[in-house]
């Protein structure tokens, strides 16, 4: 389980925090929750990392990485079987890319056959954080690519937009974007710790979403998002829902999944749902002319369904909390359109980097500039691999059929 039970009763979560700024912790440590989380399990440094990919994974993170890994020992040997590990970080700032990835390098070499998710933000369009965020977010998807088993790409305008337009929120903070974010987590989790038709473990995942190492980037979405107010009036049947997942405003990052093709998906259904809802909703879906399955893989679906209703965070009138429903669904689909959102992000970093501009920040820190071509070689690959999946199968055997 997610908990650890102490001998008088008392739940603490197996979740690590850290970050190499103290005052994001400190806000944990004096926060409403501070009562719930083991105190040594806060893990703080004494300077940030400045936005710095280099700064958090070569000069402050390799000071502060040793520590971590013995406390995650500590958590992990507790557990009796442990199955993997849940990484949530950004890609921008410095901590989450720099510290990120070196955190996940020594995951793979100490937890080698243990499967590694990463729940990554990513950077956004139009809304940015910080100006190098293309270096970081490229220098870090360059470093992990090879270390972690599946990657949930979640872009921050994109959950903006959702919240102002299905919660009606006009300004949406971070609460109300983790709130979502954590409705997801928790579907994908609520087959481990809740009863169901269908349970996923966190290998099936990648099992079923990742057909090449290398092509791990899912899609995420969430139905139905509507606030407390609005949902006396909505039906939420199973296929309503489930088409609701497929529509770009719908999605957690920016990207239309109508220019490319699904590779697999993974629908993770909770409440009340029966098997043979699921089964109707995507025979209608597959009969849709706007969804297209790649030729290799005919089926495409994989399902989870789960008796547990969604459970919303309590919220305030008037603060866009969720309404509490019925059923949902999350869908994980791994489509060739991300690749889109790699190639923006690619753009973005040739502009600077064609001027050189920042980079001596980073060189300044241990980190040789041969890293930033190399990086970009690494994603040009990535985005060459997307268009090959994406390419017909059929070609090549028409080739061989000449000879």
């Amino acid at each position: 389980t997610f908990f650890t039970e102490t001998s008088n009763g008392k739940y603490v979560p197996r979740s690590l925090f850290v970050d190499l700024d103290p005052s994001p912790i400190d806000e944990i440590r004096t926060g409403g929750y501070r009562q719930l989380f083991h105190p040594e399990l806060l893990i703080s440094g004494k300077e940030d990392a400045a936005n710095n990919y280099a700064r958090g994974h070569y000069t402050i993170g390799k000071e502060m990485v040793d520590n971590v890994i013995d406390r995650v020992r500590r958590v992990a040997d507790n557990c009796h079987s442990l199955q993997g590990f849940l990484i949530f970080h950004s890609f921008g700032g410095g901590t989450g890319s720099g510290f990120g990835a070196l955190l996940l390098e020594r995951l793979s070499t100490e937890y080698g056959k243990k499967s590694k998710l990463e729940f990554a933000v990513y950077p956004a369009p139009r809304v940015s954080t910080a100006v190098v965020e293309p270096y970081n977010a490229v220098l870090s998807t360059h470093s992990t690519i090879e270390n972690s088993d599946c990657t949930f790409l979640v872009d921050n305008e994109a959950v903006y937009d959702i919240c102002r337009r299905n919660l009606d929120i006009p300004r949406p903070g971070y609460e109300h974007l983790n709130r979502l974010i954590a409705q997801v987590v928790s579907s994908i989790t609520s087959s481990l710790r809740f009863d169901g038709a269908l349970n996923v473990d966190l290998n099936e995942f990648q099992t079923n979403l990742v057909p090449y190492p290398r092509i791990h980037y899912p899609l995420i979405s969430y139905a139905p998002v509507i606030s407390a107010n609005k949902s006396s009036h909505e039906s939420f049947k199973v296929q309503e829902l489930t088409f609701q997942c497929f529509e770009p405003n719908n999605q957690m990052v920016v990207c239309d999944p109508r220019n490319g093709k699904y590779m697999a998906v993974a629908l993770l259904y909770r409440g009340d749902v029966v098997p043979r809802d699921c089964n109707a909703a995507i025979a209608a879906l597959k009969a849709k002319s706007s969804f297209n399955l790649v030729e290799w893989c005919p089926t495409g679906f994989k399902l989870g369904i789960n008796y547990q209703k969604p459970m919303a965070v309590p919220a305030a009138a008037g603060d866009g909390g969720l309404a509490s429903v019925d059923r949902s669904v999350s869908m994980l689909s791994n489509t060739t359109a991300i690749a889109e959102a790699w190639s923006r992000l690619d753009h973005k970093f040739d502009l600077m980097y064609s001027k050189r501009a920042f980079v001596h920040w980073y060189v300044g820190e241990g980190m040789e500039e041969g890293e930033f071509s190399e990086a970009r070689e690494d994603l040009a690959a990535l985005e060459k691999d997307y268009e090959e999946v994406a390419a017909d199968s059929f070609e090549a055997d028409e080739d061989d059929a000449e000879y």
